[in-house]
């Protein structure tokens, strides 16, 4: 068999079991809720799987996608893409989105992909986290778990895409980062990163099994380092200005998925599926004008984990 079709349908079918797997971990979790699966078809080739929870016992609404999708860019979608050629494509991976009910649950997204254009192949991918009232000791267990199956590849893997995560996860006009960040990657096309993490310095080459290994161990990495956490926090009790504050703060998540997001932006121009594309959206925000946290109450202390910080030497001091 051809091996760029083999890595082609390895990765479609790693993403499609991983889809199974953090579905049955959520619904264990959850106790009420069930996924709702959705299989659609695209028109112009390839379909997916969306499987929805809603108003269950810990997550307002639950998304986990999986697609698998081929055929043509527009041109001029296609021409700002640094890597590959032509216009064909082949697209396939796993999207999440978890909007808990309790604000002192974070939301958590994690995203793994493998794309083909013409000549150019490549791995993406990553998982955040935005807590709401942001707890250390959460950041730092999601961090480090994150940075154990980083080294178990690259010393500089964590680094590396940790900074990309903090730079890409940015809402410019708030000043602000969405959440206490994780990882991000893109572009992956061989066994050494780039210098400079950035898609338009993104080396390119033939795709290699150390890359699909490491986003396997990224992806199984996720449920070990988010589900104690929302183990932790789903009973806490919490008030109306709490649920106030998780709907501001939710607010922002809304701004960043339709302004910024490159998967949001992908799926629309390649002509998706639009509700699967846009589950990531909460189910309830509010935009409170010019919205200011009181001093000294427990949101303006919320308000400084939203900026870039190195989490795991906070740890030590």
């Amino acid at each position: 068999m051809n091996p760029q079709q083999l890595l082609k349908d390895r990765a479609r079918d790693f993403f499609a079991a991983l889809q199974d797997e953090i579905c049955r971990a959520l619904e264990q979790m959850d106790g009420r809720g069930r996924f709702r699966e959705d299989l659609w078809v695209r028109d112009e080739g390839g379909g997916g799987r969306t499987r929805i929870l809603e108003d269950g016992a810990v997550f307002e609404k639950a998304g986990v996608n999986f697609s698998d999708v081929f055929g043509n860019f527009d041109e001029a979608f296609a021409q700002r893409l640094p890597l590959g050629d032509r216009i064909q494509f082949f697209a396939t991976g796993i999207s999440l989105v978890l909007h808990p009910s309790n604000p002192f649950v974070p939301t958590v997204h994690a995203n793994f992909r493998y794309l083909e254009r013409g000549a150019g192949r490549w791995f993406g991918g990553g998982t955040d986290l935005t807590p709401y009232y942001p707890n250390l000791e959460d950041v730092v267990h999601f961090h480090r778990t994150l940075k154990t199956a980083c080294d178990g590849f690259d010393p500089a893997f964590y680094p590396r895409f940790k900074k990309w995560c903090d730079e890409y996860f940015f809402l410019k006009h708030r000043n602000e980062t969405r959440g206490v960040g994780g990882i991000f990657f893109d572009y992956l096309t061989g066994k050494r990163p780039d210098e400079q993490v950035a898609a338009a310095d993104a080396w390119d080459g033939g795709v290699i099994d150390f890359i699909f290994e490491f986003v396997q161990r990224i992806g199984r990495s996720f449920l070990p380092a988010y589900l104690p956490i929302a183990d932790r926090r789903k009973s806490q009790p919490y008030t109306e200005r709490e649920r106030e504050f998780q709907l501001i703060r939710r607010g922002r998540y809304a701004e960043f998925n339709l302004v910024y997001d490159r998967g949001t932006h992908f799926g629309l121009q390649t002509r998706g599926r639009t509700e699967s594309i846009l589950m990531s959206l909460p189910p309830l925000v509010r935009w409170v004008y010019d919205y200011r946290p009181e001093p000294g109450t427990p949101e303006a202390e919320a308000q400084e984990f939203f900026r870039a910080r190195d989490w795991l030497k906070e740890e030590l001091s």
